[in-house]
């Protein structure tokens, strides 16, 4: 008896509440749940993650990671190395999978060390 009690009580601030208002509460519920979570995703990245961008981006696993290691190298990871790749493309009006397979072999890398100081200005 003490349980039912419990509950009666602790839904007692929902009782009042129509379907549509239970609907409503219950997204605001879930949203407060998720947002860390989606915080976290989007302020945070991991090698494996920016891997996996790449390989997206057409590149192989065998060019993907010099690529990622470059970026992790220049404490570039919070970019994303995905917009590093794209956006020295732009600088360099190049095409980004001949500018990534420049960067998996070395080259290019002087240019990306000032690539988001530009943008910041």
């Amino acid at each position: 008896m003490a349980e039912r009690k419990s509950f009666e009580e602790r839904r007692a601030h929902l009782a009042d509440k129509t379907d549509e208002e239970l609907f409503q509460y219950f997204w605001e519920l879930t949203d407060r749940i998720v947002a860390p979570m989606l915080q976290e995703g989007r302020e945070n990245t991991t090698p494996a993650v920016e891997r996996s961008i790449l390989l997206r981006m057409g590149f192989s696993s065998l060019e993907a990671g010099p690529i990622v290691n470059g970026v992790m190298e220049r404490g570039l990871m919070g970019k994303g190395a995905g917009n590093v790749v794209w956006r020295l493309s732009k600088k360099l009006n190049l095409p980004y999978r001949e500018v990534g397979v420049g960067l998996a072999n070395g080259k290019y890398w002087e240019e990306v060390d000032g690539l988001f100081e530009e943008v910041a200005q």
